[in-house]
């Protein structure tokens, strides 16, 4: 348990909690501007695609058996 303590009050523990909480927000901040700002213009410049509704389907839907997709 002293191992455990020591280890904990070096700070190893403390900066990556940090890094990961930073890595979460980074990527949800990265995730909105490429979907909100930067895919409008691309979508108005390609014609109007609205790439929120935009998936490529691999495999129809057959029955009960859903469609297979990339979103």
């Amino acid at each position: 348990m002293k191992e455990f303590k020591k280890f904990i009050n070096r700070g190893n523990v403390i900066d990556l909690a940090v890094g990961l909480i930073m890595a979460t927000y980074f990527g949800a901040i990265v995730k909105s501007l490429v979907n909100d700002v930067i895919m409008s213009p691309v979508g108005l410049l390609l014609g109007g695609v609205d790439f929120a509704e935009f998936k490529v389907i691999i495999q129809e839907a057959e029955g009960e058996i859903p469609e297979v997709a990339i979103l």
